[in-house]
Formats: C-alpha cells, structure tokens, sequence
C-alpha cells in the first residue's frame, strides 16, 4: 500500500498517479487519508499532554502528602483518576484511526511511474518492441497492424492438435474435476515437463535462486502482496482453515521477506520457482477461453526480486530481457508491451506484457507480465533493508514476472510448429523432449 509519508509530502503527485489509474474518487479518498491522519496526530498529541500532566501531578501529590496537605493531594489524585479514563478514550480513538487508515489503504491502488502512458483499456497499451519489426514511437495496440505469416495452410487450433497426437485431454479433465482443468497424456505431458525444466534451467543460468514453496497460503500471506482484499473473488478459499490456493508463486516466495530485515549487501535477491496456480476466473466464457487460453489450474515458472530502490529499475530491465531471451529461444513471434494506467493491475508501478502469436486463432496471446511494484508491497509486507551505515531500515522494492506461463506457450507452440510430418520442436526444447517431432 502507498506509504503515509508519500502521501502527505506529494499529495497532487499522488493524486495525479491515481487518476491515470482511472482511480475513481482519487482525491476524495487521499483528502480522507490525510484527515484520518490529523485526527490521529490531534489524540496523539493530547495523549502526550495529558501523560506529561499527569508526571507533574503525581510529583505534587507525593510533595503534598509529606507536607500533610492530604486533602489537595486527594483532589489532585481525582484529577489524575479522571485523566485516565480520558487517555484510555484517546487510545481507543488512536486504535480505531489506525485501523480506519489501514482499512482506507488497502482501496488505494499503487501510483504508476511517470513513463506509463495514459490510456484506460488494452487498446490503449504501448507495443514497445517485437521480433517482427521495428516500433514506432506511440505505437498502441489498437492501431498494430502487423501479423506473422507463418505460410502454414488450413492450421488447425491447438484444441484440435492436442486431440489429433492425444496430447490433451479437455473432457477427461471435465470428468475428473471441471472446464479448466485439462489432462495432459503422454507426449503433451512431456512437453509440460520439458517447458518446465527449460524454464527453471534458464532461470538457474541467470543468477535465480530455486524455492519450492507451498500452494497453499494464509490470508497474511494474500494481504501482503496484494491479492487481498482486491481480488480475493478469484482465488480459491478453503473456508475450513481459512487458507487460499496460490494464483501464482509471486505469493508464496515473496512473502519469504515478510516482517524481515535485509542486509543491502545482500540485494538483488533473485529466486525463481517452479508451481501449479489456481485461478477462479469467475465470468470467463467464449472463444477466448477455449482450450489452453484460460485455465483454472496451470503450470507457472515464477522470477521474484527484492530490491533496493536505486537499483530496482534496472532489475526490471534485467527481468525483461530474461523473459524475451526465453521467448527468442523457443522461436515464436513475440511482442512486448507497455500497460497504459487505466490497464495497470492495482499493485504494480509498471507492467511490461509479452504476447505470443497465436497462428490459427489469429490472435495474440498474453504469456507474461513482468511489473515493479516500488515500495507498495514491501510496505503491506514491512520487507525492508538496512542500508550500509544507517540506523534506520528502509522499505526495499518488489518486482516479479512470469518466465513463463505454460499454457498459452503451448498452444502457440503446437499452432506455430504445426506441418504435414507433425508438430515441430524448437531446438532449445529437444534435448528436453528427446524428440525433434510430435508425429
């Protein structure tokens, strides 16, 4: 959440952020902020008076007693009595401001960096780069209009191809539990293990540590990097032990740092990680949903860092460049763009989204969003570091992306590579997949 000092020393600023993230009420909530502050400070400060007054009082009564003055004594005892019951009552205010504040906080998304541009839907995305050609300047999605041609005659989608070679089973895994749900056999199986091992080698080679975490977690760990209380809907509750499956390894492995103090010499922490998520996806139907396109379960590799803020932007660029080397190495056409404001999640500062051309759908897929989200989870989290020298800690910055979401890297993979002898595999991947070809 945004700190308290940002949002008193760059009230406009902040207020601006928001409503570039079409953050409705913007001013209204900050101005609420900023004057449950107030009424804080006012019972602090009263409660420090009266604490101090009632120092000198109780001087004064032992001074009296000793003089035999009992009487003033009693008088000023009742003055202390009456006092307590008015500084438990500005506790209390205190306590209640404290958890109105905090509560306040939470509805508040994170401001977004100056470079994000304006905009307030998907068409309104910067296409930033792509192996196709060259980006002009200002480039949106909205006015791309170019297209690989994969010169591949009648291609089927990748629903079709995964029950031509049985590599996936969509209603055997209705059977078994739901949409959403796919069963994957043999040789598709082995493409899921393959892209998995691929991914989590890559990451080792590039500095990333590997955490096996649990895909399970406590409401703590979901409040602390955002997913609660703004998309609790789309996570799975297990009501009895008020736990939530993961929707991805961002939760688990950055909450390893909460309610920790970092040493500086040990930043950038790199770790990656390897886990099934879980997705309710409430209200998804259609076309865009078929097949591998949106799943309630799916395999994810997961880069998380932990960073200090004069270094964190260019872990971004590092993390960017790790998931676009990825996407060279399996040989799809790819594209990187730069989220609007209004297209922004609600925690992050910045987003880059690396899409994947979908050859017999014909459209793009989303297969990764690598964000920086500066001090806004390390502040739910109290993640913090201690520079080299200072008394004080300071809140260290978070980012993560997806290297890379599996789903969709197969149905462009089984799209893209399709020809007459079968399915090829991209050559990053055969020594994974002890084949050249799906036939």
């Amino acid at each position: 959440m945004l700190t308290l000092q940002l949002i008193k020393e760059q009230r406009d600023r902040v207020i601006s952020g928001l409503n570039k993230k079409h953050f409705n009420g913007a001013e209204e909530a900050i101005n609420q902020v900023l004057a449950i502050d107030k009424q804080r400070r006012e019972s602090q400060q009263q409660l420090d008076a009266n604490l101090s007054e009632a120092k000198k009082m109780a001087a004064q009564i032992g001074g009296l007693m000793k003089q035999g003055k009992k009487d003033e004594a009693d008088a000023i005892k009742q003055k202390v009595s009456e006092m307590k019951d008015t500084n438990k009552q500005l506790e209390e205010q205190m306590k209640k401001a404290e958890e109105d504040m905090t509560a306040l906080l939470c509805t508040i998304p994170n401001i977004p960096y100056d470079e994000v541009p304006e905009g307030s839907c998907a068409e309104d995305n910067h296409v930033v780069k792509s192996n196709l050609r060259e980006c002009r300047e200002g480039d949106t999605v909205g006015n791309w209009d170019v297209n690989p041609n994969l010169n591949i005659e009648n291609p089927l989608p990748h629903w079709e191809l995964a029950k031509k070679y049985n590599l996936i089973d969509f209603d055997l895994g209705v059977k078994i539990t739901g949409a959403g749900f796919p069963v994957y056999i043999g040789k598709g199986a082995r493409l899921q293990r393959a892209l998995i091992n691929f991914f989590l080698d890559e990451a080792r080679k590039a500095g990333y540590t590997e955490i096996m975490p649990p895909t399970v977690v406590n409401a703590a760990s979901g409040y602390g990097t955002g997913q609660l209380p703004d998309k609790e809907g789309q996570m799975y509750h297990c009501e009895v032990d008020d736990f939530y499956l993961i929707p991805t390894a961002e939760v688990p492995v950055t909450n390893i740092y909460r309610d920790v103090i970092l040493d500086e010499k040990d930043l950038p922490i790199k770790n990656c990680a390897y886990t099934e998520c879980f997705r309710r996806e409430a209200g998804s139907y259609g076309k865009d949903v078929r097949g591998l396109n949106r799943l309630h379960e799916f395999s994810k590799i997961e880069i998380v860092r932990i960073d200090k803020p004069e270094h964190s932007k260019e872990s971004h660029r590092e993390m960017l460049e790790h998931v676009e080397g990825l996407l060279k190495k399996l040989e799809l056409p790819y594209r990187v763009l730069l989220l609007c404001g209004g297209d922004q999640s609600f925690t992050s500062s910045i987003c880059y989204d690396f899409e994947v051309y979908s050859e017999a759908q014909k459209r793009w897929l989303e297969v990764s969003s690598v964000s920086n989200f500066d001090t806004y989870q390390a502040n739910r989290l109290k993640c913090r570091y201690r520079p080299e020298g200072a008394k004080k800690p300071e809140l260290c910055h978070t980012l993560n992306g997806s290297a890379l979401a599996l789903p969709r890297i197969v149905a462009a993979l089984l799209e893209n590579n399709q020809t007459e002898e079968g399915i090829r595999i991209p050559k990053a991947l055969v020594p994974y997949m002890g084949c050249d070809m799906i036939k």
